[in-house]
């Protein structure tokens, strides 16, 4: 079991310590959960009537908040920043692999770094580099050229297509898929043409993707992933997507291709997006939204239909099928209105 002592933990976090140092934790968990031998945080004032009750051994709070804190207190100044880092120091997570399985398919021209850990039955091809402290694990597949940088993790059953490159301290989750082929074909006389996609994939340093999710190659440039970057599940990135770096994006978002989409940005889930279109920096895109047209200036923007009643959601829609013939007659009304006005001028 993981133990720390609550003053090394406050040296740690760069926290100002309000009790026993001493204290020892072995864990962490919600306020209303948390036990004698457990830390837990205060980031949201909803909870703050927790306090009272809560039986913690210690608490992390702001410095606003500690006059109502009656057991020992961290002190920072962002408590769910703090929560993470120590959820880190707490992670007991195993390792994707340990050591290079006997099972595993190795062509003998594969550079390996010091320290790299492949899982069963996955198979590396040709001209794969793979740099200090890569771990992959369990079946996965990587394809010819491909080249991951020190300390990635990819978890088991991924698959990465050939040239595909990815950069450093990057986390891969299950099932996802980078590189396969980008949605590209040609219409003649009915029957669809294949363009053979002829791009890859870059992603930067710092990056997690989710499980499930795809990014596909380009079709003659390359589908870009910046640096720190964060994509959820189950996401759809499509060929010749670039995203710009530090932006976040939840599940089930779905990019068309040739979309831009510029650095700390928020793509809440389920969005959707045009194709070729830009998104500045500093968006931020609500649950649901459905981006049709480019966005030049920073600021939150929302399009999605918050759920309703069914008997209320059908009128609106009736009125919204309508919406056309009420302009119609609201036009008619107001060039009725200003003859007679002009008539009596």
């Amino acid at each position: 079991m993981f133990s720390i002592q609550l003053i090394d933990l406050a040296k740690q976090l760069n926290a100002q310590l309000h009790g026993n140092g001493n204290i020892i934790i072995n864990g962490i968990a919600p306020i209303h959960l948390a036990n004698n031998k457990q830390i837990t945080f205060l980031s949201n004032n909803h909870y703050i009537n927790n306090l009272k009750n809560c039986k913690a051994a210690a608490v992390i709070l702001t410095k606003k908040n500690l006059k109502y804190c009656n057991i020992t207190a961290l002190v920072v100044e962002d408590p769910y920043v703090a929560y993470a880092y120590i959820a880190q120091i707490m992670d007991t997570t195993p390792s994707p692999a340990k050591n290079i399985h006997t099972s595993v398919i190795i062509n003998n021209d594969v550079k390996i770094g010091k320290n790299v850990s492949i899982g069963a039955n996955t198979v590396i091809e040709t001209g794969v580099v793979l740099c200090d402290n890569v771990k992959i694990g369990a079946g996965c597949f990587i394809g010819k050229n491909v080249f991951i940088k020190k300390k990635t993790y990819l978890w088991a059953n991924i698959t990465i297509y050939h040239n595909v490159k990815i950069g450093k301290n990057c986390i891969i989750h299950s099932n996802t898929v980078i590189g396969s082929d980008g949605f590209g074909y040609a219409n003649k006389e009915g029957n669809w043409i294949k363009i053979p996609q002829l791009g890859t994939v870059i992603i930067g340093d710092n990056v997690k993707i989710g499980a499930s999710t795809t990014i596909d190659r380009g079709a003659l440039d390359n589908t870009i992933i910046g640096n720190g970057v964060i994509i959820d599940n189950q996401c759809q990135i499509a060929h010749n997507v670039v995203i710009g770096d530090n932006t976040a994006i939840a599940g089930g978002v779905i990019m068309a291709g040739g979309l831009k989409i510029g650095k700390s940005c928020i793509i809440g889930g389920a969005s959707v997006f045009n194709g070729h279109i830009e998104i500045c920096d500093k968006v931020t895109i609500t649950g649901m939204g459905m981006v049709m047209r480019s966005i030049n200036k920073p600021g939150i923007y929302s399009s999605g239909i918050p759920l309703q009643p069914n008997k209320i959601w059908r009128k609106t829609t009736v009125l919204i099928l309508n919406i056309d013939t009420i302009n119609k007659r609201l036009k008619t009304i107001e060039h009725i209105v200003n003859s007679k006005n002009q008539k009596k001028q």
